[in-house]
C-alpha cells in the first residue's frame, strides 16, 4: 500500500478503531506496516496525526482537522467509483445540514420522491437552527437562509421566501390588531432565531422605511417553537412565509400589517467542496431546485 488514497483511507481507519491492529487487521497489514505508513504521511505533512500510547491511539488536534476534510473527500470518491460501476446510480450517504422547522416542512415531505429515485443513496439530515460548518461537520449539503458570503463552495438558489409579522386571532382579540408598525411597542412580540441580537424590526410602504423598538417575554432558539408559542396567543412574532403557511391557511394565525413589507430572504442550498461536490450533492440540489419550482413559493 503505498498510493496516497490507501493510505489516507487507512488514516480514516486508524482514526475510527483507535488502534493499528485493528485497522491493519481489516486490509491485512500489519501494526508495524500501518505504524510504518501513518508515520510517512506525518512525515510528508509536517504534522503529528495521532498521539500513541501502549493501548491506543488518538487524534491530535491537527489530526482530528485533517480527518473532518479528508472523510468527504473519500466519500465522495467512494461515490463517483459507485457511480462508474453501477451505470450512474448513486450510492453512498448524504448530510444534508437543514434548519428544524424548514426540514419538517419543506424538506422532509420532498424526500420521499428524491429517495425513491434513489434507492441505493441513504440521506442524514443534520438539522439545527445553527449555522453549521460543513467541513468540521462533513455536511454535503446545507440549505441556507440570506445573503452568502464569498466561498468556493457552489451554491444554488431554491427560492426566494416572504417574511410576514403574525399572531393568533385570540391574542388579538385580547390585546388588540396593530394597525401601524409604532403600534407593535405596545404588543408582546415572540423573539425566534431571526430576530435574535435586533432591538427592533424594519417596515416599507410607499417608499417609506420604519423600524420599531420590540419587546417580548418569551425568547426561543428555534423557529418552530416561535410558531408554536403564537398559537399559544403568547404574541406577535416575525417568520418566513414557510414557516407559518400551513397555520395561516387555516386560520390558526392571522397576517398583522400585511400592507407593509418586512423584506424577504433568499434560501439556497450550499455545496461542499463546489463543483467537485458528491455526486448526490448535485443530484440532491437539483432535485429541490425543480421541486421549488414546481411548487408554491417558499
Amino acid at each position: 500500500m503505498t498510493d496516497r488514497i490507501s493510505t489516507l483511507r487507512l488514516f480514516c481507519r486508524v482514526a475510527t478503531t483507535g488502534s493499528f491492529t485493528a485497522a491493519g487487521k481489516e486490509i491485512n497489514l500489519s501494526q508495524p506496516s500501518v505504524s510504518r505508513i501513518i508515520s510517512k504521511l506525518e512525515k510528508d505533512l509536517g504534522a503529528a496525526l495521532f498521539v500513541r500510547s501502549t493501548h491506543a491511539v488518538k487524534l491530535t488536534e491537527a489530526g482530528a482537522d485533517y480527518l473532518a476534510r479528508i472523510e468527504p473527500i473519500l466519500s465522495a470518491l467512494e461515490e463517483a467509483n459507485h457511480l462508474v460501476r453501477s451505470d450512474g446510480k448513486l450510492q453512498g450517504r448524504l448530510r444534508v445540514g437543514v434548519a428544524i422547522s424548514f426540514a419538517v416542512r419543506e424538506i422532509i415531505p420532498r424526500l420521499p420522491d428524491f429517495l425513491a429515485q434513489h434507492p441505493g443513496l441513504h440521506v442524514d439530515l443534520v438539522l439545527t437552527d445553527s449555522r453549521q460548518d460543513l467541513i468540521d461537520q462533513a455536511i454535503d449539503v446545507a440549505l441556507r437562509f440570506g445573503p452568502l458570503s464569498d466561498s468556493t463552495m457552489v451554491a444554488r438558489q431554491l427560492g426566494v421566501t416572504r417574511r410576514l409579522i403574525a399572531a393568533s386571532p385570540a391574542y388579538l382579540a385580547k390585546a388588540g390588531t396593530p394597525q401601524i408598525p409604532a403600534d407593535l411597542a405596545g404588543h408582546q412580540v415572540i423573539i425566534g432565531p431571526s430576530s435574535m441580537g435586533s432591538t427592533g424590526w424594519s417596515f416599507k410602504k410607499d417608499g417609506k422605511t420604519l423600524s420599531v423598538k420590540v419587546e417580548g417575554q418569551l425568547m426561543v432558539s428555534v423557529n418552530e417553537a416561535s410558531t408554536a408559542a403564537a398559537l399559544a396567543g403568547m404574541g406577535i412574532i416575525s417568520t418566513a412565509l414557510w414557516g407559518c403557511r400551513a397555520e395561516l391557511e387555516r386560520g390558526e394565525l392571522v397576517q398583522v400589517l400585511a400592507d407593509w413589507e418586512i423584506g424577504t430572504i433568499e434560501v439556497n442550498a450550499l455545496l461542499a467542496g463546489g463543483r467537485g461536490a458528491k455526486p448526490s450533492a448535485h443530484a440532491f440540489a437539483d432535485y429541490l431546485v425543480e421541486s421549488f419550482r414546481n411548487s408554491a413559493s417558499i
